[in-house]
């Protein structure tokens, strides 16, 4: 049996601007991760998640309990998408010799929460190409891997996407993004940072889901259009990145939670409340009701806070968190790869 697995992220500061070539800085977080597993097999076959992919329920009530928790779709479809676009990079690259007299069976498992903006969908991707380029020994480059994964994601399912949640899970640790040379054709910039230089953190999220995928769709149209309100907010959110990074290098923590605020307000005037849904909104006001700096981890149904004020404001934070029924722990980092 071939095993990979991946770990989710908490984008710490700039983004979105990932998706509109700003700045970022993120981490991989130990916290969630999922596996993906390849067995030797007469044919390419996709075996189903008991929780996830769930076609059988006892009633309406598991069925209308099922979807609510995990969504409609499961994660087939990001297998079965990503083994499509693994063979289209095999045959691209003349690699495809290696995929033709080995069939496998496929299975996959994961510990997140559904659609919680923690980029559990690429991690489950890149999860799947680790597995498969073991699995076949074939060579795919480091740095085309996030590619790779993203082009699954907006060409074969049509999600919109950014570049931070792909380049995490490859380096893993706490790394800081240019994506700036991105809008002429060049490389992206990926500078790893020590990950002691971050705060203690705390990842919030909600029972409620959030599509992750579906809330770029009329800012991008904005940007594209050229609307000022768009252009400058997502230079902004970049600066925020810009500006972290050196407060991270400075041990400036104030800064960092002024940062942090300051992006969320940023991504809040751009998108509006209604994108950013009622629960999302909820969860970074009792953060803020406490003094923590809070932000989204990702795309929304979960956030990121920081305690400047030490170890009582942390235990206020965690109090007020589960008081309004959130879910609260320590942000844990995964070492870089």
């Amino acid at each position: 049996m071939f095993r990979a697995s991946a770990c989710f992220r908490v984008g710490l500061l700039g983004n979105p601007s990932d998706g509109y070539f700003g700045k970022a800085i993120a981490l991989s977080l130990a916290n969630f991760s999922c596996e993906v597993s390849l067995t030797p097999s007469h044919a390419v076959s996709f075996q189903p998640h008991p929780e996830h992919d769930k076609e059988v329920f006892s009633s309406l009530e598991d069925l209308s309990c099922t979807c609510a928790k995990y969504g409609y779709t499961g994660g087939i479809h990001l297998l079965k998408a990503t083994c499509k676009k693994f063979y289209d990079y095999c045959r691209l690259h003349q690699l495809q010799g290696s995929t033709k007299e080995k069939h496998f069976s496929i299975s996959y498992d994961t510990n997140i929460p559904r659609q919680l903006g923690l980029s559990g969908s690429s991690a489950l991707i890149y999860a799947t190409v680790q597995a498969l380029v073991e699995y076949f020994g074939v060579n795919i480059p480091k740095h085309d891997r996030p590619a790779l994964v993203l082009a699954v994601e907006k060409e074969e399912l049509g999600i919109n996407a950014g570049w931070m949640d792909r380049v995490i899970q490859v380096w893993g640790g706490l790394c800081y993004m240019d994506f700036a040379g991105l809008s002429s054709g060049g490389h992206l910039e990926c500078i790893p940072l020590d990950p002691k230089l971050l705060p203690p953190l705390d990842l919030i999220w909600a029972d409620s889901p959030s599509e992750s995928g579906k809330v770029h769709s009329r800012v991008r149209q904005r940007w594209m259009d050229g609307d000022p309100e768009i252009v400058q907010g997502m230079q902004q959110a970049a600066k925020c990145a810009e500006e972290g990074r050196v407060a991270l290098q400075d041990g400036n923590w104030p800064k960092i939670a002024h940062l942090m605020n300051t992006n969320f307000d940023l991504r809040r005037k751009m998108f509006g409340d209604a994108v950013i849904g009622e629960a999302n909104i909820k969860m970074v006001e009792v953060a803020r009701s406490v003094g923590a700096a809070c932000k989204f981890a990702g795309s929304g149904g979960a956030v990121v806070a920081f305690c400047p004020l030490g170890v009582e404001q942390r235990h206020s934070l965690q109090q007020a968190a589960t008081n309004n029924g959130f879910h609260i722990a320590p942000v844990e980092v995964a070492p870089a790869q």
